[in-house]
């Protein structure tokens, strides 16, 4: 009888062990997967904007309109119509550009009237005066003058003739 009683602690302590075990293992894995998830949900909670960045406000200074002869080609004398917007990173360049807007329709008129029809009427060429335009805005308009921010040249109308 002793060896029955002995067999059933030993049973019973191990029943125990196991039981604890269990019990150990069950707690482990529910806050293993209870950080697991906390830390996903910080990490879609941080990849979220808190608010959406308004896009900042473009700054246009609008050119007249020009109509300028065009170098003469083999055919015969061809003319520009060409009205365009400067797009400008800052107010303190606008008003820089208004206020010299004489000295800036010269330089464009200088630019303009360079130009040949046949380079015109391709989109490359359209592309090659927009950037003549834009590297015309390095020189200063005046002296002394901080740098101008000039950032694009839109065309609105551009008529070859």
């Amino acid at each position: 009888m002793a060896k029955s009683q002995s067999a059933t602690n030993k049973r019973g302590k191990s029943l125990w062990l196991i039981g604890l075990l269990i019990v150990l293992f069950s707690v482990g894995s529910s806050i293993g997967v209870y950080l697991l998830m906390d830390s996903r949900q910080e990490a879609a909670a941080s990849e979220e904007p808190s608010e959406p960045k308004e896009a900042p406000v473009p700054i246009f200074v609008k050119i007249e309109p020009f109509t300028v002869n065009l170098q003469h080609d083999e055919y015969s004398n061809r003319l520009l119509y060409i009205g365009l917007s400067l797009q400008v990173g800052d107010k303190k360049t606008k008003e820089i550009i208004q206020q010299y807007m004489p000295e800036v329709r010269s330089r464009l008129l200088m630019i303009l009237s360079s130009q040949e029809a046949k380079a015109l009427i391709k989109p490359e060429g359209k592309q090659r005066l927009a950037n003549q335009i834009l590297a015309s805005f390095d020189e200063p308009l005046a002296e002394p003058q901080p740098p101008l921010d000039v950032t694009g040249v839109l065309f609105s109308e551009f008529i070859v003739q």
